[in-house]
């Protein structure tokens, strides 16, 4: 018996990873993922072949033939999902208005220079999203001559400058480092020396770490954090967002302080802040890099946690990023990041924000689990400015071919839209002059 579960446990699998061949969770063995399944669909009907061979009796006989028909079930779905996936990276390539329109929108991480550079070029992308990942064994200097030759193609074919994204925060999350030095968290600077002289030391600090993006070609660094720390009384096993360990305080008053000042030193340096994770992490107790959460409170009950957001955000002019957090008392459906009520509703009409809005990674499990062709679409229908997809590159060519046959159907607020391009648009006129 157990060898049958076992047996029918490695089928279900195969056929699982087969159904989601390119899951980003699956990301590190993207490229023996297809040739693994398909060799281990061969290996399988070859198996269950020779027993049916060998078997005596109705029953072993008909496990068998199921064996084959799940297997070969494998290999299909397998070649069907690739096929699929290589047409939609096909379409998107071709560059057709549409593509380049809603692709200015994305700011996506990437192999090798070489393989973002046509999309850079064809107008397919808005930015890139720099990692250690995509960085591997290059010096700085190589990167910003890799960096500058993006922005020049850019130039030549009469498009704008593209975000050059890094995720630097100091602390643990210093996804540039050694190439960018490694500076303490923010929140180590409320304690290490005295409270008047706070705003300067974060503003040096923001100057120094600016200076060190700018000069390896970063223009936009997603920092800072101004979600409120959580109560100890509030800890659970948060293995990937660990916010406990980068916000700054659970003062929103010292939040305010430290990042107004820190985003006011990147400015300086060149390097355009963003206030993150709107609506605020600090009271969510579920990780959205795996699954959907909630913050069960009222816009009254978050005023203290939504202040940072409001003041860094109008002294500093940072972008702000959406959190996949479900705020029911303003929209119950949709995370903000992918919101309507909150984008406009609370953050355009209400609040007057006329920043620039950007989602987290549309490949944490939070929206991805639903489809992210349909949160991009959403996001897109919002009128969110920049759809972030870091971690996973090869689900950007989903993500767009859906807003794009979603754009084709009406699916999309074309006025949402075009105020988001002109706001882009704004943006560097704004740099430029």
């Amino acid at each position: 018996m157990l060898k049958h579960i076992l047996r029918w446990g490695w089928i279900a699998g195969l056929l699982w990873v087969a159904i989601h061949l390119k899951h980003p969770l699956l990301y590190r063995f993207r490229d023996m993922e297809m040739p693994l399944l398909l060799l281990a669909a061969a290996l399988g009907i070859w198996l269950a072949g020779r027993s049916l061979g060998q078997a005596a009796g109705r029953m072993p006989r008909l496990e068998n033939r199921l064996r084959i028909l799940a297997m070969a079930a494998v290999a299909a779905i397998t070649v069907g999902n690739e096929a699929w996936f290589r047409w939609q990276q096909h379409e998107v390539l071709a560059a057709n208005p549409v593509m380049r329109r809603l692709g200015a929108h994305f700011v996506v991480g990437f192999r090798d220079f070489e393989s973002i550079r046509p999309l850079a070029e064809r107008g397919l992308i808005g930015g890139i999203y720099l990692s250690r990942a995509n960085l591997r064994g290059a010096s700085a200097d190589l990167i910003r001559q890799k960096i500058d030759a993006l922005q020049a193609s850019r130039r030549a074919a009469g498009l704008p400058p593209l975000f050059i994204a890094a995720d630097q925060e100091g602390g643990s999350v210093s996804h540039l480092s050694p190439l960018v030095e490694l500076l303490p968290p923010l929140s180590s600077l409320a304690h290490a020396g005295p409270a008047d002289s706070l705003p300067l030391r974060a503003r040096e600090y923001g100057e120094r770490q600016g200076r060190a993006l700018a000069n390896l070609g970063v223009n936009l660094n997603l920092s800072p954090v101004v979600d409120l720390k959580p109560r100890a009384a509030d800890g659970w096993p948060d293995l990937h967002t660990r916010i406990g360990e980068r916000a700054i305080s659970a003062d929103p008053a010292v939040v305010t302080a430290v990042a107004t000042a820190y985003g006011s030193g990147l400015v300086r340096a060149g390097v355009q802040p963003t206030v993150k994770h709107f609506p605020g992490l600090g009271r969510v107790r579920g990780d959205t890099h795996l699954v959907k959460s909630r913050l069960d409170a009222t816009p009254e009950q978050l005023a203290a946690d939504w202040h940072p957001f409001r003041e860094v955000t109008a002294r500093t002019g940072a972008a702000m990023m959406l959190a996949h957090v479900t705020l029911p008392a303003i929209d119950p459906k949709h995370p903000a990041s992918l919101s309507k009520a909150v984008a406009q509703g609370l953050l355009r009409e209400k609040w007057g924000y006329r920043g620039l809005l950007m989602t987290d990674d549309l490949n944490m499990g939070a929206v991805y689990a639903d489809g992210i062709g349909r949160a991009a679409t959403s996001a897109l229908d919002a009128g969110v400015d920049l759809l972030l997809v870091s971690y996973d590159p090869d689900q950007y060519y989903r993500a767009l071919h859906a807003a794009g046959r979603a754009w084709r159907m009406g699916a999309i607020d074309s006025l949402r839209e075009i105020d988001s391009a002109r706001r882009l648009k704004a943006f560097w006129s704004n740099r430029a002059g």
